[in-house]
């Protein structure tokens, strides 16, 4: 199946698990102690933490989550509707829609960011050259973005 993950073919350590999620080491450990990943094995032998293909499979849709700014309790959300099954598919669907929603104020936020450093970027440039003219409708259109950073608030 082309673009699928591949499964891991044993256990992960805790260290292959951060590697893997981008989360650290103590993050796992928090996200394990406040519930987010259900039990986590150990190895009989050393107590070590032992991630089974289920676990790194919820990790990894975590990590997603949180990457896309989903805050801790947005996923014991997710977590506590994933354990209701089907019954709650009209909450999981509300959850992603306001956490898609939100993110795409954010990204609209950064657009705006990036505009505004865009103009900073050509007026200097304007600078650089000795355009006057050039400088002066940099200016306008540094002037413009501050004020939708003004309307946003």
């Amino acid at each position: 199946m082309a673009g699928a993950r591949r499964e891991p073919s044993r256990d992960l350590t805790i260290q292959e698990m951060a590697q893997r999620s981008g989360f650290s080491e103590p993050t796992l450990r928090y996200y394990e102690k406040i519930g987010l990943l259900g039990e986590v094995a150990r190895d009989e032998s050393s107590g070590h933490r032992r991630y089974t293909p289920a676990t790194v499979e919820r990790i990894e849709a975590l990590s997603c989550l949180r990457s896309a700014g989903m805050t801790v309790s947005g996923m014991r959300r997710y977590v506590d509707l994933l354990a209701q099954g089907d019954s709650a598919a009209v909450e999981q669907r509300d959850l992603f829609a306001s956490q898609a929603q939100k993110l795409a104020a954010d990204i609209e936020q950064l657009q705006l960011r990036l505009t505004y450093l865009r103009r900073k970027a050509d007026l200097w440039d304007a600078r650089v050259r000795g355009d006057l003219e050039a400088e002066q409708q940099a200016v306008e259109a540094v002037v413009r973005v501050m004020d939708q950073f003004m309307l946003k608030d």
